[in-house]
């Protein structure tokens, strides 16, 4: 198990951080790092002897937090902003359906099971509505009424 990141390497994170109860002073559940954020490797370690676990330090918003690799990527690669993200609730905006049958309809309540950034015509999503996994393009679904938009 060899480290993807150096020390003092610029990286990104893909998803946002929320305090798991492990950042003191800060409420269970309070975002800590919006996604797209770069910060800097200060540290290596592991946790359970199967996952690398990197100190980044995110000057900006004056936080250091522990990301798994799979949360980060390198800065400096190409970074697709995304509106929804992982376990986000969304609605389809049109009926969404699979040879003709129709699967989900505006105000069907879905959740984002994968995001999908390297897709030809932008982002898409799989999202599961009613036990069916879906491939949706970002411009077709939309947050709920009532969910919070975090951008």
């Amino acid at each position: 198990m060899r480290p993807r990141f150096e020390y003092g390497e610029a990286v990104r994170v893909i998803r946002n951080v929320r305090n798991d109860g492990t950042y003191p002073g800060e409420p269970t559940g309070r975002l800590l790092v919006r996604r797209g954020s770069v910060g800097y490797v200060r540290d290596v370690g592991t946790f359970l002897q199967d996952q690398i676990i990197y100190s980044v330090d995110f000057i900006d918003s004056q936080c250091m937090v522990g990301c798994r690799e799979p949360e980060l990527q390198l800065a400096s690669d190409p970074w697709v902003p995304t509106r929804f993200e992982f376990r986000d609730k969304v609605t389809p905006r049109m009926p969404l359906a699979i040879q003709g049958e129709v699967i989900a309809r505006p105000g069907d309540c879905g959740e984002v099971e994968k995001v999908l950034r390297e897709q030809e015509n932008g982002p898409a999503y799989h999202v599961r509505f009613s036990g069916r996994t879906l491939q949706v393009p970002e411009c077709a679904l939309d947050f709920p009424p009532g969910e919070p938009e975090e951008a």
